[in-house]
């Protein structure tokens, strides 16, 4: 048990996560942030004016900062060998030549491109930070005094802070026409666990978009 408790106590200091309140994560020496999750736009399928506009509204999103912010890129690569085995098994069920055919060439094509080419999944996050010395010298004494009230009152000031950030950066979001969110509790579990968890984790064998055969057989 003290084994344990040690690898714990470890732990958390590596991570320097304390807790995940709602939206809030609250983090060692008073600190906090929330994350928003950002659906990205291909940029190089816009065309010169839609693209110009774009770099446009960046560049005021920049300039309305009046805090920092951190944008987190994360690349997972994706193994679609379960999908590869879906589209043989679709093959092998139709009854239709001409639908089979098709999917044979299709599952060929999938097969050679990743040969060639990783087949990556990209994540986008926005980070916005939260320090207790923004509710100046009493707050940061009071984020350092241990107890439940004490606990409660930081996470609902550090709240209050970061959804205020939040919805200036999501406004500006808006006029770069991204599709962006506040990540909730159970998704920053989620993240963080995947995160620090990687290396034990098998990588997810199909897309989220991949739930479904692409290709369904149909009956004659």
């Amino acid at each position: 048990m003290k084994s344990a408790n040690k690898v714990k106590a470890s732990t958390q200091k590596f991570t320097e996560i304390q807790d995940i309140s709602g939206p809030v994560v609250m983090l060692d020496g008073g600190y906090a942030c929330l994350v928003i999750e950002v659906t990205a736009s291909n940029f190089a399928l816009l065309s010169k004016k839609e693209q110009d506009s774009k770099i446009y509204a960046y560049a005021s999103l920049l300039n309305s900062l009046s805090f920092p912010i951190q944008i987190l890129i994360r690349n997972q690569r994706v193994d679609i060998t379960s999908y590869l085995k879906t589209l043989e098994e679709e093959e092998g069920k139709t009854q239709n030549a001409l639908l089979s055919e098709h999917i044979k060439l299709y599952r060929d094509f999938v097969h050679q491109m990743i040969k060639v080419n990783v087949v990556l999944n990209k994540e986008f996050y926005l980070v916005i930070s939260y320090s207790s010395l923004e509710t100046g010298a009493a707050g940061a004494t009071a984020a350092v005094k241990k107890g439940e009230e004490q606990r409660r009152a930081m996470i609902e000031q550090a709240k209050k802070a970061l959804i205020s950030k939040s919805d200036s950066l999501l406004g500006q979001l808006k006029k770069l026409a991204l599709s962006a969110r506040v990540m909730q509790e159970e998704e920053l579990v989620k993240l963080f666990y995947n995160i620090y968890n990687y290396d034990t984790l098998e990588i997810a064998q199909v897309a989220d978009d991949f739930q479904i055969p692409m290709v369904k057989t149909q009956t004659q």
